[in-house]
């Protein structure tokens, strides 16, 4: 490995120290999704900066440049004359470093300790995939094998005695020419799918959904690191429940009253119509302020423990503390489900509260 590349590696390390140390902040930042684009997410890093090449600025004044006797002081453009003060306080020195999401989860899920999915069910989809694993005597140049081919000829000069010991020449011929060559293989694809829950009536707050908005995004960034597709949905309710696309689900203004069993019944059709859990690993999160129309409450746990639970992965339930939710929804889950595996739940006060509460979403590993 060249000094460079070393340099580019340990400089990489020192940038996934510093973010792994400052996950915590990182996380709780809705600004850094902001900037998510395509694969790519930025992130400022500051006190880090990289050694480079700074050029001054073309005719800006120097040795051999415009008037001047000798003795007359050579300063930059915006200098000398011109009036203004020198200021005493150091400027901010901010990195934007660009990482993909794939290393955002490897970063997340070792400041979080993390486990690894096992997924369960049997793969919905087989995909044949290409792979050079073969050699044959027909191919294009570009797939040539130049250990093999060289090996090759080498052996029948020697045999042939024209290899010239002192004159070390290989030149390959037509016969000694090898290719790599490529066999279909089976991959089978464990997929999953994610349906995201959201109470929108009018206890819910911007800044309620703001929250569930950063959580997503970081649950979403970790299990598709562990599954090959993830697919996501989204449902929205006050006292109906309706699926809608990504963009609804995070700016919907509605008002009204809350009946939770309304969004576990479309989720509950959603996986029986288009994600049998023997095809598909399936995860269920909710997000509210705890606040139900009372009678439903134990019609919701009726669904959940008969119906939702049976199917999923995980079903987690994440608590937003709003002033105008009761919160008690939560200590009914709490009291119904206390010992169940595959049950989550987190109370998430405020944005600081997301750390922790992805950490008890994901810390099953399941």
């Amino acid at each position: 490995m060249r000094k460079i590349e070393r340099d580019q590696n340990r400089f990489k390390q020192i940038v996934r120290g510093k973010i792994k140390s400052d996950l915590r902040k990182y996380i709780t930042h809705g600004e850094m999704i902001g900037k998510t684009g395509g694969e790519l997410v930025s992130i400022p890093l500051p006190q880090i900066q990289i050694p480079e090449f700074r050029y001054g600025q073309k005719n800006s004044g120097g040795v051999g440049q415009g008037p001047g006797d000798v003795g007359t002081p050579i300063a930059r453009s915006g200098e000398g004359d011109e009036p203004g003060m020198a200021g005493d306080a150091p400027g901010q020195h901010l990195l934007e470093v660009e990482l993909t999401l794939d290393e955002l989860a490897a970063i997340l899920g070792e400041g979080l300790a993390l486990p690894r999915i096992q997924p369960k069910g049997r793969a919905n989809i087989i995909e044949e995939k290409d792979k050079y694993t073969g050699i044959r005597q027909t191919g294009p140049e570009s797939l040539r094998h130049f250990k093999r081919t060289y090996k090759k000829a080498l052996k029948r000069q020697i045999a042939s005695n024209t290899y010239n010991r002192s004159d070390p020449m290989v030149i390959p011929v037509r016969e000694d020419k090898l290719y790599r060559s490529w066999n279909p293989i089976a991959l089978p694809h464990s997929n999953a799918v994610l349906i995201y829950l959201m109470d929108v009536s009018g206890s819910m707050t911007d800044d309620q959904k703001e929250i569930v908005r950063i959580e997503a995004f970081w649950i979403d960034t970790w299990l598709r690191s562990q599954y090959d597709g993830v697919t996501t949905r989204y449902i929205v309710h006050d006292a109906v429940a309706r699926e809608v696309d990504q963009h609804t689900f995070y700016h919907t203004r509605e008002s009204g009253g809350t009946r939770i069993s309304s969004a576990y019944n479309l989720a509950n059709k959603m996986i029986d119509a288009d994600h049998p859990p023997i095809d598909w690993n399936v995860y269920v999160l909710h997000f509210s302020d705890g606040d139900n129309w009372g009678e439903d409450n134990r019609q919701c746990i009726s669904l959940l423990r008969d119906q939702i639970l049976p199917k999923s992965n995980l079903f987690g339930y994440g608590q937003v503390e709003s002033p105008y939710g009761s919160g008690e929804f939560y200590r009914e889950l709490e009291e119904a489900f206390e010992d169940v595996p595959n049950v989550a739940l987190s109370e998430i006060r405020n944005k600081d509260g997301i750390y922790d509460s992805i950490k008890e979403f994901l810390g099953k590993g399941r």
